[in-house]
């Protein structure tokens, strides 16, 4: 997960780098709001709000009252980065400690205090906060996923909802190389000629996601043409979880249209 952050965050750089009048390619006059296409995510704080996926996409944060608001893209995106990077520096969420990762006999694990997405606000966009609000967790608990009493990573010291927190990183990287892709893929990317390593890694990504269950199906949706060109194209390997995803005849009709064998 944290190569994948890594990775794309070296392509957000180069929508954000400011030029030498000071403007970045991603600001908002350009990108006023935190779109992929006509879609919009809704961020929702601890199952206030159920976490959906509208048909008119934009990107929104919640402030300190939990209530959705808009955001510029360059904003949302920084926003973001701060909530990821302060869930991964977190020992508690994601222990250091060889004592509590490095053996997985390690039952009990370092003391753990369950982590809270609420510390901290965003009254108005462009308020300095030091600690942003951030999404929800999933709806689906782990006494589902793995059995009441016992969670993934909990023998190595990881807390309760750490499975939890590590698909909602993965959605919002996601929603992230939507953006990317849906409005700066020509402008900078293809003119720099980037586009085949922010392919490259968006496929790994999508892969490696799909493959331990950190995205699901349904949220593939902004990105949906291009994984069922990828699948129909053989990009995706057929036995993958993304493969299964993809529509194999609508990614056949993209390949004509690109006169593509």
């Amino acid at each position: 997960m944290v190569e994948h952050y890594r990775n794309l965050w070296n392509f957000v750089r180069v929508v954000h780098d400011k030029d030498e009048d000071g403007a970045s390619i991603c600001n908002s006059s350009t990108c006023p709001r935190m779109s992929a296409s006509t879609y919009v995510f809704i961020f929702v704080l601890n199952n206030i709000l159920p976490n959906k996926t509208y048909s008119n996409h934009s990107f929104t944060w919640l402030n300190a009252h939990k209530q959705p608001v808009e955001v510029p893209a360059h904003e949302y995106i920084s926003l973001m980065q701060r909530w990821i990077s302060g869930k991964i520096d977190n020992t508690n969420i994601f222990p250091t400690d060889p004592a509590g990762v490095s053996f997985a006999h390690n039952t009990g694990g370092p003391n753990i205090s369950s982590s809270n997405y609420a510390s901290g606000g965003l009254d108005t966009p462009g308020a300095n906060t030091p600690i942003p609000v951030g999404p929800t967790t999933l709806t689906t608990s782990l006494s589902q996923l793995a059995g009441a009493g016992d969670w993934i990573g909990k023998s190595s010291g990881f807390p309760p909802d750490f499975f939890e927190v590590c698909q909602t990183i993965f959605r919002q990287m996601f929603r992230v190389y939507a953006h990317l892709y849906w409005a700066h893929f020509i402008e900078p990317f293809y003119h720099l000629n980037l586009e085949k390593s922010m392919n490259s890694c968006f496929s790994h990504f999508v892969l490696t996601a799909m493959e331990i269950d950190m995205l699901k199906p349904s949220e593939l949706e902004p990105m949906q043409p291009l994984i069922d060109l990828w699948a129909a194209n053989g990009t995706l390997p057929k036995t993958s979880k993304a493969y299964a995803s993809a529509n194999i005849k609508a990614g056949d009709r993209l390949l004509a249209l690109a006169g593509a064998n």
